[in-house]
């Protein structure tokens, strides 16, 4: 099999991996609706291809932040939207930590937890494109 070197080619299979990718999603999402739809939530989360789902929609996004942060000004400062960024995940760690404490069966310690957990879930992709924007702001550096 030879590379292809036609720059069309390759734009036309990026584009056909991409629309093979959007089938399949599709074809996920239907299946875990059936599982939802005949044995509940307990029945859809239980089944292996929610874990295949939930694992590609974070490398998908993960690898959308890159060319996302790629295409963004050379203007912007890394560490004010690193600051900007925690303290919105912050606040809203804070207010989801409060909310889960709210009703007779939750306790501070869920809404703790709860807090928590987004705040780390939320910190994981902050630094990750902190550390894109700082990388793209040290090659534009060096270019000049």
């Amino acid at each position: 099999m030879q590379k292809i070197k036609d720059e069309r080619l390759k734009l036309k299979n990026l584009q056909n991996i991409r629309i093979t990718y959007g089938v399949q999603t599709l074809g996920i999402l239907g299946i875990l609706i059936y599982e939802w739809v005949t044995k509940g939530i307990d029945g859809m989360t239980k089944n292996p291809l929610w874990f295949v789902f939930i694992l590609t929609s974070i490398v998908s996004a993960f690898l959308s932040m890159d060319i996302g942060v790629a295409h963004e000004g050379t203007n912007k400062s890394p560490k004010k939207g690193l600051i900007i960024s925690l303290v919105i995940l912050t606040g809203s760690a804070v207010f989801l930590g409060i909310l889960g404490t709210v009703g007779e069966e939750f306790t501070a310690f869920s809404g703790i937890l709860l807090g928590g957990i987004v705040f780390i879930s939320g910190l994981v992709p902050v630094l990750y494109i902190y550390h894109i924007r700082k990388k793209n702001k040290n090659e534009d550096s060096n270019e000049i």
